[in-house]
């Protein structure tokens, strides 16, 4: 069984504490979790200063090639188009980036990420920014003229579109103008009532265009407290099955993100005891689907649009 894997903060954990440093996401806990892509996360903590900011950025990129891509049994993956050039003994990585934070006004910034291999664009973190409100901004509102620039360019050059963190209005708004939208790391507000959890409006929609929604394994998203057990995390994918969602359902860990974690599915190596409990009540092929199916058929479905928009 090989997984994908949409979210993880390795490169944020490596900044922030270099040394003694026990990593969710090793190497070894990839292979070990039988993980075939990870995508790794550009992450600068929004109330990091303007003028600081991007050079985070830049050095968090410095971080994923001295210690992700220089590993053996790593490939990079810099285009979509190569994904399936992955070979079973190879653990693909690319880089994401969640909230634009850290490019200020300045789109020339973001193209300066896009040519450095980002493959997937988060416009916020929690609070508001230049694009839109995240999640945890009171305002509530969706993109701004500038966050619809941006959809723009994502759109331009066959980038995926992330809504989580974004407000409930910024979903919307992403629905309507992104060509790739993507749903990096939530769960369903149905069964925990949390801002970044989506809500069954918001899974219906994701469920009629086959937009991926990629589940969560943070507590708090999952239960509202701090401890939660596998059988808990099953729940929201129970639910998104229930709602229609078998097709679109996949993996957004969050690890090296998350200070709380859930029983039995502490690290990436630990991925097979979800797994296992999946198997109890979905199908093989359905499980399959969970794993690396869905997202693998949303590349294809766009690479494809891409090619017949060309011709």
């Amino acid at each position: 069984m090989q997984i994908i894997d949409l979210h993880c903060d390795h490169l944020y954990k490596l900044q922030m504490q270099q040394l003694d440093l026990e990593l969710d996401t090793s190497l070894e806990r990839l292979r070990q979790g039988r993980i075939c892509l990870q995508a790794f996360a550009i992450f600068v903590d929004p109330q990091i200063p303007a003028n600081q900011a991007f050079a985070m950025a830049e050095k968090q990129i410095e971080l994923f090639h001295s210690n992700v891509i220089n590993q053996p049994g790593i490939r990079w993956i810099r285009t979509w188009n190569e994904l399936h050039q992955l070979t079973d003994s190879e653990i693909g990585v690319f880089l994401t980036l969640e909230g634009v934070d850290c490019i200020g006004n300045e789109v020339a910034k973001l193209e300066k990420l896009l040519d450095a291999g980002v493959l997937s664009v988060g416009l916020t973190w929690n609070p508001a920014n230049l694009a839109a409100d995240g999640c945890g901004e009171p305002r509530a509102a969706g993109l701004s003229t500038f966050g619809k620039q941006i959809v723009t360019l994502l759109n331009r050059r066959g980038i995926l579109t992330d809504t989580a963190h974004l407000s409930q209005a910024g979903f919307w708004d992403v629905m309507e103008l992104a060509d790739f939208p993507i749903v990096s790391h939530a769960n369903a507000r149905a069964i925990c009532d949390h801002p970044r959890n989506l809500t069954d409006q918001q899974i219906r929609l994701l469920i009629e265009k086959q937009i991926p929604l990629h589940v969560v394994f943070f507590p708090p998203f999952i239960t509202g407290t701090n401890h939660a057990t596998i059988d808990d995390l099953v729940d929201h994918i129970r639910h998104i099955v229930k709602l229609g969602g078998e097709s679109i359902l996949a993996f957004g860990s969050d690890f090296d993100g998350i200070d709380k974690k859930v029983e039995g599915l502490e690290h990436a190596g630990m991925y097979n005891n979800l797994i296992d409990r999946l198997r109890e009540e979905y199908t093989e092929e359905q499980v399959t689907r969970f794993t690396s199916g869905n997202f693998t058929a949303y590349i294809d479905r766009m690479l494809k649009k891409e090619t017949e928009d060309q011709e």
